[in-house]
């Protein structure tokens, strides 16, 4: 009698125990679940315009871009789309307009980037495609820089390198990165070879990145080549307070037999003001080697935000030796050492 009553007892808690499982159970209604979605597209970019008066009268300054003088003038707009699905990835990037077409000629357009990649593991990524380059501290979208007006140095540097490239991340503080790239830079293919005719992969790059400390990221970078020459170049941003944050960008470029060269350096110090309101200054020197002259350049620029919306105000000062290339020219049309202009953009990043 005893064991037939625990038996009862072992079946009816086994009963309950059958019914909440089954009760906390999605219903089954016969249909297989749907796999999970892809991750979306995503797209993105920005929209520039701007004024531009020389102090002078007429264009001075030879960096990249916003050469247009007492003018209303745009910059271009930068398409952006990308997506990754698993441990595989791509970038797309167009711009149309003169920022662009003065970056690379084209007929209108202009990759800016064009790749693929693949996580091989949490730390190793390939990629191998048409890439935005690894070198120095500025870039072609203005939406990527503080000052609107470009650098010497980033006008001299590459803009773009079309190769393969390997990164291991030792951990979040230290990764590398080296590849094999095309002879020419900011182009989509490699420049025929003189004594083959056909293209030419014989850029070799890479980067060192560490971080020190927390806000604190430097880029050690080398591109080198027969054809292409070689750079070294440091780039690194320190927020050294939630206010105040200091760039440096330093290169030196030697160009393939012996035919010169370039170095310089800029700093980028930035304090902001207000959660809406930076202000910063960017003081460079830049020289060209075998007694080309040199120039130095100060830049003070402020950012006033307005949702995705950037307004810039901008005042340039350059000085040049004798040896700099031609020499500015003052409102009298007569040679100076002296040019300075002011500048007045508008971006919108989406």
């Amino acid at each position: 009698m005893k064991k037939r009553f625990l038996l009862c007892t072992v079946l009816a808690a086994s009963l309950a125990t059958f019914k909440a499982t089954a009760a906390s159970m999605p219903a089954d209604t016969g249909k297989t679940a749907a796999p999970a979605a892809d991750p979306p597209l995503v797209f993105s970019g920005s929209v520039d315009t701007y004024y531009k008066a020389d102090f002078s009268g007429h264009s001075n300054i030879p960096t990249s871009f916003a050469n247009e003088n007492n003018s209303i003038s745009i910059g271009m707009i930068d398409l952006a789309l990308k997506k990754k699905v698993g441990k595989a990835a791509f970038v797309g990037e167009l711009s149309f307009g003169p920022r662009s077409d003065q970056s690379i000629p084209t007929s209108g357009y202009h990759i800016q980037n064009l790749y693929v990649s693949y996580d091989v593991t949490d730390k190793f990524n390939l990629t191998a495609g048409y890439m935005a380059t690894f070198v120095g501290y500025e870039v072609i979208s203005p939406a990527g820089n503080f000052n609107y007006s470009t650098s010497y140095l980033f006008t001299s540097g590459p803009f773009q390198n079309a190769g393969f490239k390997a990164t291991y991340a030792f951990s979040d503080k230290v990764s590398l990165m080296a590849g094999i790239f095309n002879n020419q830079w900011n182009y989509y293919s490699s420049l025929n070879a003189a004594k083959t005719g056909s293209g030419d992969v014989s850029t070799f790059g890479a980067q060192l990145m560490v971080a020190p400390v927390k806000g604190w990221t430097a880029y050690l970078n080398l591109v080198t080549g027969s054809y292409s020459g070689t750079e070294f170049d440091l780039t690194t941003a320190y927020q050294i307070t939630n206010a105040f944050k200091l760039g440096v960008n330093a290169a030196t470029f030697s160009a393939p037999n012996n035919g010169g060269g370039f170095e310089g350096v800029a700093l980028y110090p930035q304090i902001a003001v207000s959660p809406i309101v930076t202000f910063g200054l960017r003081g460079e020197y830049f020289k060209v080697k075998d007694n080309g002259g040199d120039v130095k350049a100060v830049t003070v620029t402020s950012n006033i935000k307005a949702g995705p919306l950037t307004v810039i105000p901008e005042v340039r000062f350059d000085t040049k030796s004798d040896a700099f290339g031609a020499a500015f020219t003052d409102s009298n049309g007569l040679a100076s050492k002296h040019a300075s202009q002011f500048v007045l953009a508008a971006v919108y990043a989406f």
